[in-house]
């Protein structure tokens, strides 16, 4: 009789259990990773970041690169974009912008182009406006600049130079 009792006992606990295991991984509602159905282009640097710092010490040529999410192409996209720099930046004393291409042709196949900057030795003066933002402004397809959305995330990459 006592067998009884604790078998009955063991199988409600067990669905118990199973029930709130269930409930727990219905409530989470992760349901993947966000799928866009429409194309668009983003910059962001080669880590996946859309803003980062450069170190006033640092003699380097950085990448920073412009994404395309779409089906196959079966044509070239045309990609402009604006280099806007702050007032404590100087060209040839700060930086130099590498990559003179623009609009950026992707090619039918191509998902992603660089932007180049090499960053050169100078301390700056961190009272002043030390960044370099590249915005993405248009498109040959009129593709989605930066993430779908009201926001429009990484339509533009920021780069700060700072002194260490």
């Amino acid at each position: 009789m006592m067998s009884n009792i604790y078998s009955r006992i063991t199988a409600v606990c067990l669905l118990c259990c199973a029930f709130v295991a269930t409930a727990a991984l219905t409530a989470c509602g992760d349901d993947g990773p966000e799928v866009f159905d429409q194309p668009f282009v983003r910059i962001a640097t080669e880590s996946g970041a859309s803003s980062t710092v450069v170190m006033s010490d640092v003699k380097a040529v950085n990448t920073y690169i412009v994404y395309l999410s779409s089906r196959a192409l079966s044509d070239n996209l045309e990609v402009s974009y604006e280099i806007t720099v702050g007032n404590g930046l100087q060209s040839g004393v700060d930086y130099q912008i590498v990559t003179t291409e623009n609009p950026l042709v992707f090619l039918p196949g191509i998902y992603t182009m660089p932007i180049r900057i090499r960053w050169l030795e100078h301390r700056v003066d961190p009272t002043k406006d030390n960044t370099i933002t590249i915005r993405l402004t248009g498109n040959s397809k009129n593709f989605t600049l930066g993430y779908p959305g009201p926001d429009h995330l990484q339509s533009q990459l920021v780069i700060e130079k700072q002194n260490n």
